[in-house]
């Protein structure tokens, strides 16, 4: 990981909010979920030649090396541009977790074209119960003569119909291990899932003795480390979509004029916008100081990482839910972006895993702190 200053950082993410404000609109959000692929190819090229997607892979694998810091703040701008792209399909799920890996064949032949955008990865962890935790891994491994196969099923895979590679992650004889699958392998069979949030593609994947070959050194410590760097990623989408949700709900109170005066004049409303302000705000510093933990490698790390991950979702839900009640009839409407950002909220907040899961993971670390 290279040591970036706060002025570099701020750069760095100043170029990608001026990226997605010009190429990541209102219209072509709604344009692109129309689309079979779901993103713009022109806008990952373009996220690709300002090294977006290598982000947090190592220079001597052609990334930028940047770390949980950069890549909160980055998702901040995602979230905030409800960017559909396989922004956190490869560039985060699968960067993180080949790089956590000792595979250095698999890193040498895959992470460079990973960080090009040349390469859409994603990772395959996650049994139709939607946990995302190593234990519901729902993916078999048995040895076959020299090579490895394959059998189960993986739901929620995000962007498989765009991957180049899978990362399944399988239970082996001695524990989890990763496994790299071409989509077009034999005995690999695709099945799109349907989602609430349109801005997202999800996959279930079937695996029928399906020969692979391990990454090594991709276990369950690997798998966990990738998670904690996908739980801070995430954390920073919803804060980012919080508040600018936020933002364009107090603007419209302001300028909205009800009964001779700007709504945002009532008393109800201003409570309301108070509210939302405070949970704005705590999302923000709860994703901010996971990313801190994790770079830091903090023996709170476990904690603060739980934390983010049901205050980011919770206050994100919650915002983009009143958001609507405040726009009044016009937030209902197909028209308006409240219902994207709720779609994308609810569909976030179950993503890695629900919010009593991580209150239940922050009790524990507590616990264990104790």
């Amino acid at each position: 990981m290279v040591t970036i200053t706060p002025e570099e950082r701020s750069a760095m993410r100043d170029a990608f909010r001026r990226l997605l404000s010009e190429s990541c609109t209102q219209a072509s959000v709604r344009a692109t979920m129309a689309t079979a692929p779901g993103y713009d190819a022109e806008l990952w090229r373009q996220m690709a030649e300002m090294g977006i997607p290598g982000l947090i892979i190592d220079e001597s694998y052609g990334g930028i090396g940047a770390g949980p810091l950069e890549l909160e703040l980055l998702m901040e701008e995602a979230g905030a541009a409800l960017l559909p792209s396989p922004l956190f399909s490869s560039g985060v799920l699968a960067a993180a977790l080949l790089s956590a890996s000792t595979d250095e064949a698999a890193k040498v032949r895959l992470l460079p074209q990973i960080a090009t955008g040349e390469l859409i990865a994603t990772v395959a962890l996650a049994s139709e119960r939607g946990k995302w935790t190593p234990e519901d891994v729902g993916v078999t491994a048995a040895r076959a003569g020299d090579s490895w196969r394959l059998n189960g099923v993986c739901a929620y895979v995000t962007n498989a119909a765009e991957a180049g590679i899978f990362l399944v992650v399988a239970k082996t004889e001695t524990g989890v291990a990763t496994f790299e699958v071409a989509p077009n392998a034999a005995g690999v069979a695709r099945t799109p899932m349907e989602s609430f949030d349109r801005t997202q593609r999800f996959s279930r994947l079937e695996f029928h003795d399906v020969t692979a070959p391990p990454i090594a050194g991709a276990g369950a410590q690997a798998v966990e480390t990738m998670l904690d760097v996908a739980r801070v990623a995430l954390a920073g989408e919803q804060a980012g979509g919080a508040r600018h949700v936020f933002d364009f709900t107090v603007e419209y109170i302001k300028m909205r004029v009800q009964f001779g005066r700007p709504v945002g004049g009532f008393q109800a409303i201003k409570h309301m916008a108070a509210d939302l302000l405070l949970e704005v705000e705590s999302a923000t510093s709860a994703a901010r100081h996971a990313a801190q933990a994790l770079a830091e490698a903090s023996p709170e790390t476990s904690a603060l990482v739980s934390l983010a991950g049901f205050a980011c979702a919770d206050a994100y839900a919650q915002i983009a839910a009143t958001a609507i009640q405040m726009h009044g009839g016009i937030g209902f409407t197909w028209e308006h972006p409240c219902h994207l950002y709720l779609r994308r909220a609810r569909a976030d907040a179950q993503l890695l895993g629900s919010s009593s899961f991580y209150r239940e993971r922050y009790v524990a670390a507590l616990e264990q702190a104790a």
